[in-house]
């Protein structure tokens, strides 16, 4: 098993599938579990979502946690239009996956987090790709959680470029500004993944027909729901050049932070909902001059990451 484990803590839509299957696939990790999250769909569907797909992929082992299911500030959760127009109201392109034969875990996923940061530490790598409640959680739970996880990277937030739900925001981050500001200004060792970085990895559907030239049924599957994702992105005038790599980015920078140029910058981000830019992420004027372990991706090796993503799926589809 490879020293360096990995947790990913997903909102199961499409490209979290895909950062799913990289994480699986790739050598480099031993993906120890998955924290089900809400955001791309509500938390109990995107749990079983990550089952089936680890089933799918015969990663039946790999554990799927409970996580928050909502925000702090917040009593309940209600998917967007948009999301549901993206990603399917399934949160898979209404692709139909077999049941998985696990249940989901009945230790919650911020315990599961918290005991994992103390066991592995610095071996730890972190993956959140929806909103950061459940890391914030666990922090305000054991504020150990901070320093102990070796390498935490997220995918959210948009420094140089605008948001995806407004002028400022990003749809991760707007889910809950307040505890992404928490893990923002807590969590050391903490790489942003944003939209400055993953609307320039696009996938098209030339890559996806080599997929389906597998004629495995997880490739199939894997077409199937990633097709969805690219016509979302041309219907809804998002892009028509293809459909961007979010979440399985975060998940390769995790690993190879080579992927990208980062910017050291201590970051925060706004939730005063009078504000003109509610949860905006950006610098913190007052802490320019404060050493800082927090890095924000701002250029991507775009074609080295596009190729090794293509060639990661078509080894783990192949199966």
């Amino acid at each position: 098993m490879a020293q360096k484990k990995m947790i990913l803590d997903l909102d199961t839509g499409i490209d979290d599938a895909l950062a799913l299957a990289y994480a699986v696939g790739d050598p480099n990790v031993d993906l120890i579990g998955i924290i089900s999250s809400y955001g791309n769909t509500l938390i109990e569907t995107a749990a079983q979502n990550s089952l089936n797909l680890l089933h799918l992929l015969g990663a039946n082992n790999v554990p799927v946690f409970i996580g928050e299911s909502h925000s702090s500030t917040t009593d309940h959760f209600d998917v967007m239009p948009i999301s549901q127009l993206i990603h399917g109201k399934n949160g898979i392109g209404e692709v139909v996956l077999e049941t998985a034969p696990r249940h989901v875990e009945t230790q919650s996923g911020v315990d599961f987090l918290i005991a994992a940061a103390h066991q592995y530490a610095d071996d730890l790598i972190f993956i959140p790709t929806g909103p950061l409640t459940n890391l914030a959680t666990a922090i305000k739970k054991d504020p150990a959680v901070a320093t102990l996880i070796g390498n935490t990277t997220l995918m959210g937030g948009a420094l140089t470029v605008p948001g995806n739900v407004t002028p400022f925001t990003e749809a991760n981050i707007h889910q809950d500004p307040e505890d992404a500001d928490y893990a923002f200004t807590r969590q050391k060792n903490l790489t942003m993944v944003g939209l400055d970085v993953t609307l320039r990895t696009l996938l098209t559907k030339k890559e996806t027909a080599a997929w389906r030239a597998l004629n495995t049924t997880a490739a199939t599957k894997f077409a199937e729901l990633m097709d969805f994702y690219i016509d979302a992105y041309a219907n809804l005038g998002i892009d028509k050049k293809g459909a961007a790599l979010h979440d399985p980015l975060a998940v390769a920078v995790g690993i190879d932070a080579s992927y990208v140029t980062t910017l050291p910058l201590a970051m925060h981000v706004t939730y005063d909902q009078k504000s003109g830019d509610y949860g905006r992420t950006i610098g913190d004027k007052d802490k320019l001059l404060v050493p800082t372990t927090t890095q924000v991706a701002v250029l991507v090796d775009t074609d080295r990451f596009v190729s090794d993503f293509q060639t990661m799926m078509l080894s783990v589809l192949n199966n």
